[in-house]
């Protein structure tokens, strides 16, 4: 059977980081409906929460069915990871709270959904995190926003609710200038097949 990287986009969408069931023979990813799971003895119990080990430990972490699922939205991507979250906005948390800390910025769009508008520009202001806000997408807009204390450039696939396109390519040599990771939501992109924002 060929490997991911020799799938059309179609096959991935279907079949990407999920591996038969052994017993079963499902062709179907089933829905795993459990909270816990089985060690093997103590040390596998030790060695999976002490990240010594990859595996299941508890639903709210993951499960078989979140894997393939994340491991598919990966590959359509074209990514080397994912990781499935509860709605957008605690994606976009997620993704900047994890660079960010008190004293720091991100520089973003301004053409943003509703919701991100005021996460970013409300909540992370509480945790002392600045957002700034290019004008209108524009590359320069967002390079003199950039100073010693900003970890990230934020855009939006398609801005909302005006459904501008930014200008990928050259604020991604922004980002890469001035060695920043560029966060996207990708969420018009359709899961890879009208936009990868990565390949940027």
């Amino acid at each position: 059977m060929p490997t991911n990287d020799q799938w059309r986009f179609e096959t991935l969408q279907l079949h990407a980081g999920q591996e038969v069931d052994t017993t079963t023979h499902s062709r179907a990813v089933p829905i795993y409906q459990t909270t816990s799971y089985v060690f093997e003895d103590a040390q596998d119990g030790a060695d999976l929460f002490g990240l010594r080990k990859f595996g299941n430990i508890y639903t709210r972490l993951m499960n078989p069915t979140t894997d393939v699922f994340e491991k598919r939205m990966a590959a359509l991507e074209g990514g080397v990871a994912a990781l499935a979250t509860a709605s957008g906005q605690s994606a976009q948390f997620i993704a900047l709270n994890n660079i960010l800390q008190s004293g720091d910025n991100f520089v973003s769009t301004t053409h943003l959904y509703g919701g991100t508008y005021n996460q970013f520009k409300n909540q992370f202001k509480r945790l002392g995190v600045e957002a700034r806000f290019a004008a209108n997408d524009e590359p320069t807009s967002f390079e003199a926003l950039i100073d010693d204390n900003t970890k990230a450039l934020y855009l939006e696939t398609l801005g909302n609710p005006e459904l501008n396109v930014p200008d990928f390519e050259a604020i991604a040599a922004v980002a890469h200038r001035h060695g920043l990771p560029l966060i996207v939501d990708n969420t018009f992109g359709a899961g890879g097949f009208l936009f990868r924002p990565i390949d940027h």
